[in-house]
């Protein structure tokens, strides 16, 4: 295993995420603060991960695999917790369905199209995404009203927004894999051209 300093904080976020989702179980303010700090230290990990990759090319093909996945790991596990628990308000389970629902879509859609040789990389708006669902998880997590701010609602409300861009940025994407599997035409040189008139 390439165990470079950016794979190592992706280790971590992996292992963050039953501690959240337990933390996450529990009742009461402390409980989700310590669970939103949890949240906050594997988010601040996923950017020095990348930092790191990129500034000192220590990027690998484990890390490559790895970082998408503890990305989606936790954000999904950490969504399906909180509309799960017995907590009111809470998150709606049909949202959280979707969001689930397009990972997993795009996940399966970005492997069939790697075991053709076609890489489609990640967009803008799945980046904008993501951030916006981990500023989301922040606030739900957090749940309570602190400072005249409701976090439960604050959450709730970017969460609404970053399920709008994770249906728009899923269609993108099957829309740009669509083009790509289109078998490509041969050219025709231009005495191909003459001959065929």
């Amino acid at each position: 295993m390439d165990l470079t300093a950016p794979n190592v904080l992706t280790l971590f976020r992996i292992g963050m995420t039953p501690v959240l989702i337990y933390l996450a179980t529990f009742k009461g303010p402390f409980p989700s603060a310590i669970a939103a700090f949890v949240f906050f230290l594997a988010t601040i990990s996923d950017f020095f991960d990348g930092y790191l990759a990129r500034s000192y090319n220590s990027g690998t093909t484990l890390g490559k695999f790895l970082d998408p996945m503890a990305d989606k790991l936790i954000v999904t596990s950490t969504l399906i917790v909180l509309a799960g628990i017995a907590r009111s308000p809470r998150v709606p389970a049909w949202i959280v369905a979707v969001l689930v629902a397009r990972e997993i879509a795009v996940t399966g859609l970005r492997a069939v199209a790697a075991s053709e040789g076609i890489v489609i990389g990640a967009e803008e708006l799945g980046k904008y995404k993501m951030a916006l669902q981990s500023i989301a998880i922040h606030g739900l997590l957090i749940h309570y009203t602190y400072f005249h701010v409701d976090f439960f609602a604050a959450g709730m409300f970017i969460l609404w927004i970053s399920m709008g861009l994770s249906i728009v940025s899923g269609v993108d994407y099957y829309r740009r894999a669509a083009r790509a599997f289109q078998p490509k035409k041969p050219a025709t040189s231009p005495i191909q051209h003459r001959a065929a008139i």
